[in-house]
């Protein structure tokens, strides 16, 4: 088992090593010195109190999103539309921290936060529905309702929803009691954390220790025989489509009313596509994605302020970023070849 994990750890790893690799690379090339400038990104991301909550704030949103992803594709539903529920679920979270003026900080947020995951989990209902009743590939649906979720979401708060004598396009702020509590102010980081992490954690015990777990792991691993055993799979497709929409939505309500205090167009820099690196490179186990995560927050984190201490421009991060995700897609291709072998 010890010799298991290792090799898990060991090829989960193997990305971010070779993203270090190319990277140094390319800093020699421009005349950079490759450990100067990682020692300088680990400060930045890890060098005190200050640094580690800028770090975990980042890593918030990547935990659930990377969470919504895991558990399409540990059910074999490769699901690439978290970043449209993300948006939605951002969109109606701020809507009613707005709206419900005068409601308790123990009443708003919950209401928030449901109403966010709600309309994440139905934006899946369509290609859930496709999926399973007609065989529509889900990664175009889903793809495709990314383009929508983004554009309605733009045009709403560039119409209906801009906040008056705005010069940006952007909601009105949330009421201060729909704010997220923060953890160690006055640092950004909130409460979010503690609700991302735990769910990341319950997740881990719900895909060892229940039955849905159990025949979601089947089921992606040889759906035919599933079928062949008596497992209804279209349903328990459906149901894991949906659920994954609805952590999506959440990861989106929980930044809003955590980070953002608001509605903006541009609401996500992407990181309903980061949650697929994010559950590939942890292979879609819990420990693995509070990893992975946390090394993307890291370098998100770090990349915001390291141009301000050296002459490293910030494309260097964002070719560590993109190399990560590169291999990640390669896992996601073997994979895939993986299991039509299987099928």
């Amino acid at each position: 088992m010890i010799r298991a994990a290792l090799a898990n750890l060991a090829a989960a790893a193997l990305p971010f090593v070779l993203a270090l690799a190319i990277g140094a690379i390319v800093l020699a090339v421009t005349g950079h010195d490759p450990l100067s400038v990682y020692a300088l990104m680990a400060s930045e991301a890890f060098g005190g109190t200050r640094r580690i909550a800028a770090t975990l704030t980042a890593t918030t949103p990547l935990l659930l999103t990377g969470l919504a992803t895991a558990i399409a594709f540990r059910a074999g539903v490769f699901n690439v539309g978290v970043e449209g529920c993300f948006y939605l679920g951002g969109l109606a979270a701020a809507t009613l921290g707005f709206w419900l003026v005068g409601w308790p900080a123990i009443a708003i947020i919950p209401v928030a936060l449901l109403a966010g995951a709600l309309i994440g989990g139905a934006w899946m209902v369509a290609p859930a529905t496709l999926k399973v009743r007609l065989g529509v590939d889900e990664v175009v649906t889903t793809l495709m309702l990314n383009f929508i979720a983004v554009n309605l979401t733009s045009w709403l708060v560039n119409g209906p929803l801009l906040a008056r004598g705005s010069a940006n396009s952007a909601t009105p702020a949330i009421e201060k009691t729909a704010e997220l509590p923060r953890l160690l102010p006055p640092s950004t980081l909130h409460l979010g954390f503690i609700i991302s992490l735990a769910l990341v954690i319950l997740y881990g015990f719900w895909d060892r220790f229940t039955v849905t777990g159990f025949r979601s792991r089947l089921v992606g691993l040889n759906a035919r025989f599933c079928r062949a055993v008596g497992i209804d799979v279209p349903s328990l497709l459906f149901r894991m489509m949906i659920l994954s929409g609805l952590i999506g939505g959440l990861a989106g309500a929980i930044h809003a009313l955590g980070l953002v205090h608001r509605f903006v167009a541009g609401f996500s820099p992407g990181y309903g596509f980061t949650g697929i690196a994010v559950a590939l490179l942890g292979r879609n186990s819990a420990l693995g994605m509070i990893l992975a995560a946390l090394v993307f927050g890291a370098l998100a984190s770090s990349g915001a302020t390291i141009q301000l201490f050296s002459d490293v421009p910030i494309e260097i991060v964002e070719v560590l970023q993109g190399t990560v995700m590169i291999f990640a897609v390669a896992k996601l291709g073997l994979l895939l070849r993986d299991r039509r072998g299987l099928a």
